[in-house]
């Protein structure tokens, strides 16, 4: 009794939803988007405060004039992700991004997951983008506002409270919640005004640097160095690199380029935008290669344009751009950077309020969150319930905790979702179609039928000799080119187990990059032989067939870029500190509490599970494959 218990809830843990759009549902939403209005709202979202201050941090402390190839490299690295996105948006034309590849992929449990870690994200960036925004804006006036709030209504809590409340940040949230409200045609335009805006001051910063820009900073010799370390009283010019393009070496690049990383965190609310774009399958993927590509020419240049206005070492890190302005005597363009600044800000937090609404909306029409926050309104055909309700948590967030030591576990959920996306466009690439799948069962029940010893016509219950050769065959040279039942089972035990492998693999290499490992001989022993094994199962899974069906966009070269996507988003998890994942289990386990007390009970699938004929013999769930089971009742057994 108590093993069939476990096998229903196991039933249910992995159920799927099936890719398409069920059977005579239409999109709720407003289709209004248009793909200028998708390219807005990713570069918005992406192009925040980072572009004005990251650059700085950076090149002063870790790559120097270098940082441009730092950006390339992380560029490279986010177009990983970008293009697993864009195959999907290609693919399912719904809200809900990554939370819905996953359903459709790996089953409920992940799937709520996934959304439960998206919704943590996207609350976390929308709240500290708000403060940052008060932040900058209180800097501006001297900090009086900060002055007499701290006089008048110091809360003096622990932290992670913040030491008094941000009316700022409060109000500023609830406003753009209103605007949300209004419709999604509506957010698309304050979206794209100032997006608009804050391309206008990059571009005026990039002429700038490289009209009042000194090549000489970029080959800095000797002579220079000695005469910074005097001005700055050190003996030493360890802190100031050696020289060159590249004064800290290329171990430096590399921690700039995963600093970098994070700078194009935020193009994934394309994806949540399915059913509000006018043609999905279209303008997503197209919109998210733009996205991707305006940012990083916007991160390139601003960062060229300030190590040649001025060297890399007299940088200052908290305002780089204005510092870099008085410096070549432009000290009035400082109030275009705060312009700049506070529009990026604007559209940063606007980009962070959009898709949260999507993302519950989609997960709560599933029946994994309360119901009542699918509500749409009739006129705007927004998510109405789901905007105001994550629109109040954002608020409160940004009203009462100081944020900035949740970023990291905001990135945790972020990175969660980019190595589900490529796992799941990893699997899917090789499954058969719905009706293939179908014939496909007929035939194989047939040959079983056939294959059988029979005495007197009648066919015996006799297991079928395979050789060892014939299996190896299959798996590493199938003679189907289109797939099967059998290369779909293949390659998703495959993609499993080189999750798995990845996994371990990141987890061995920040051993060896630690003090306490390196130069070990069998921790570099178990990493080669880690490779060759990863090696061979990428090979296999190679070999298998595609699915020929045509989509908008593809994601090239697969297996291996969607694998190389999860190896780099697995490695910077890796990266996080232990309190960090504290706080995400605490996250997870108020989401499970939800999911096992409400959601595994209320969603769509279970009341299609119940709903099967009362006819068939099965005593079980029905299985979570959206292709098979659903289609064949033969393959409901008990």
């Amino acid at each position: 009794m108590l093993c069939q218990t476990l096998h229903l809830l196991g039933q249910k843990l992995v159920r799927r939803r099936p890719l398409e759009l069920r059977a005579g549902t239409e999109s709720r939403l407003a289709r209004c988007l248009s793909t200028l209005d998708l390219v807005a709202l990713g570069v918005g979202s992406t192009l925040g405060a980072g572009v004005y201050i990251l650059a700085g941090e950076v090149a002063r402390e870790k790559a120097g004039p270098a940082i441009v190839v730092c950006f390339l490299l992380a560029a490279l690295s986010s177009a990983l992700s970008g293009l697993c996105y864009a195959e999907f948006g290609a693919r399912v034309p719904c809200s809900g991004s990554a939370y819905l590849y996953s359903y459709v992929t790996v089953g409920q449990l992940c799937a709520f997951v996934t959304g439960w870690n998206l919704i943590l994200s996207y609350v976390i960036g929308a709240a500290s983008v708000a403060r940052a925004w008060s932040s900058t804006f209180d800097h501006l006036t001297g900090n009086r506002i900060s002055g007499a709030l701290e006089e008048s209504l110091s809360l003096r809590l622990p932290h992670p409270l913040a030491g008094y409340p941000d009316f700022l940040a409060l109000g500023l949230v609830l406003l753009l919640t209103g605007v949300l409200v209004l419709g999604g045609r509506e957010s698309a335009l304050v979206t794209k005004v100032f997006t608009g805006l804050n391309l206008l001051v990059l571009g005026f910063i990039i002429a700038s640097g490289f009209i009042k820009g000194d090549l000489h900073h970029w080959r800095l010799t000797e002579r220079d160095y000695q005469s910074a370390s005097e001005h700055n009283r050190t003996s030493s010019l360890g802190p100031l690199g050696s020289g060159g393009f590249i004064p800290f070496g290329f171990d430096g690049i590399l921690r700039g380029a995963a600093t970098c990383f994070y700078a194009f965190v935020g193009f994934d609310c394309i994806a949540t935008t399915g059913e509000e774009a006018r043609n999905p399958q279209r303008s997503i993927p197209l919109s998210i290669g733009l996205s991707l590509f305006i940012c990083f020419l916007a991160y390139f240049g601003v960062s060229a344009a300030l190590t040649l206005m001025v060297p890399y070492y007299e940088i200052q890190p908290d305002s780089p751009l204005p510092q870099a302005f008085l410096e070549i005597g432009w000290g009035p363009a400082r109030y275009a950077v705060a312009v700049g600044t506070l529009c990026a800000l604007s559209s940063s937090l606007l980009g962070s309020m959009f898709p949260m609404p999507r993302v519950i909306y989609a997960m709560a029409e599933d029946g994994l969150l309360f119901r009542g926050l699918a509500r749409v309104h009739d006129r705007t055909r927004t998510p109405i319930l789901a905007t105001l309700a994550s629109g109040v948590l954002a608020a409160l967030m940004a009203f009462f905790f100081e944020l900035t030591d949740l970023v990291d576990l905001m990135s945790i959920g972020t990175l969660l979702a980019y190595s589900l996306v490529a796992f799941s466009v990893l699997v899917l690439r090789y499954q058969p179609d719905q009706n293939e799948t179908f014939t496909q069962n007929e035939k194989t029940e047939v040959e079983m039928i056939d294959s059988k010893p029979k005495v007197d016509g009648h066919a015996l219950d006799s297991v079928p000799e395979v050789g060892t050769s014939k299996i190896l065959q299959h798996v590493c040279n199938p003679s189907s080119t289109v797939p099967t039942l059998k290369s779909g089972q293949i390659v998703y035990r495959c993609a499993l187990l080189l999750a798995l492998l990845l996994t371990v693999l990141c987890l061995m290499l920040s051993l060896l990059s630690s003090h306490l490992s390196s130069g070990e001989p069998a921790s570099i022993v178990v990493t080669g032989l880690l490779l060759v094994v990863i090696l061979g199962i990428t090979v296999i899974t190679w070999r298998q067939p595609q699915n020929p069906t045509p989509l908008y966009f593809k994601v090239p070269a697969l297996p291996v870029i969607p694998l190389m996507s999860i190896f780099v988003n697995v490695y910077l998890m890796m990266q996080m500190t232990a309190g960090t994942w504290i706080q995400y289990g605490v996250w997870m386990g108020i989401g499970f509490v939800i999911y096992f007390g409400y959601g595994i009970r209320h969603s769509l699938e279970n009341k299609n599970d119940q709903q099967l004929p009362a006819s068939s013999d099965q005593q079980l769930p029905a299985s979570n494959s959206q292709t098979v089971d659903k289609n064949i009742p033969d393959a409901r057994v008990a």
